[in-house]
């Protein structure tokens, strides 16, 4: 005959073998305090799910685990002409997003702009096509009109750099803030796709101010592998902060 334990105090169970299994298949097991520690969690197919150090720093974090978002650099900076990210944008991720924070230009009427190469950099930027479309609406701050429409001006089709944020305003509380994504940039067999969305602070000359919603979006016209990306202003340096992040 069986014994039922209600209450078991003991400071250690070990396994016999190299596994300990704690009830059975349809069985609910209660851990106090919602409390389990472990360095390694694996599921049930014995899949790591993230490996901590006993610190709170995790490593082996699978990629289904989790934030899709990987951040993978950073750049604040202060009165640069440009900002590049010349590493990490390799074939790992099939879609990079630059959160881009408080971009400031030293330059009314400055338009930000990006290209992109193949060599790190090296290449200057002046090697690849770009084909895009402009699109903005805006509102003045005093009410007095609106409008929206395509701006011709602003789109390209030519080995240079393309417009992603216009008509910018350089007064100190002043900025343009957005988000740009690049699609498959390490592919060899398709052009690389991209599009981005900036809400911008801007100035028509006349002492009045509105905002820009902002909207462009193109290809490179290469099936080239890409694994640099440069943004400056059109005219004169800039501040600001801009974060990559790869999707998983």
């Amino acid at each position: 005959m069986g014994h039922r334990v209600t209450t078991l105090n003991v400071n250690t169970i070990e396994p016999a073998g190299n596994t300990l299994t704690i009830g059975a298949s349809g069985d609910s097991v209660v851990i106090g305090n919602n409390d389990i520690r472990a360095n390694t969690y694996k599921d049930a197919g014995g899949n790591t799910l993230f490996v901590s150090d006993g610190s709170g720093n995790l490593s082996s974090v699978n990629a289904g685990f989790g934030d899709p978002l990987k951040l993978l650099s950073t750049q604040t900076f202060t009165n640069q002409a440009t900002v590049a990210f010349t590493s990490g944008i390799t074939s790992t991720y099939k879609e990079y997003i630059f959160y881009f924070i408080n971009m400031n230009p030293a330059t009314t009427g400055a338009m930000l702009q990006f290209q992109v190469d193949d060599d790190a950099g090296n290449n200057a930027y002046n090697d690849f096509n770009i084909t895009s479309t402009y699109f903005r609406a805006k509102q003045f701050e005093n009410n007095s009109g609106s409008t929206h429409g395509y701006e011709t001006g602003s789109d390209n089709a030519a080995v240079s750099y393309a417009t992603i944020s216009s008509s910018l305003f350089n007064a100190a509380d002043a900025s343009t803030t957005g988000i740009f994504h690049l699609y498959n940039p390490s592919s060899a067999v398709y052009v690389k796709n991209w599009q981005s969305r900036f809400s911008a602070m801007c100035y028509d000359g006349s002492n009045l101010e509105y905002v820009q919603s902002l909207n462009a979006a193109g290809y490179v016209n290469t099936t080239t592998a890409l694994n640099a990306i440069s943004f400056k202003m059109t005219s004169g340096n800039f501040d600001g902060t801009i974060k990559m992040y790869g999707v998983a």
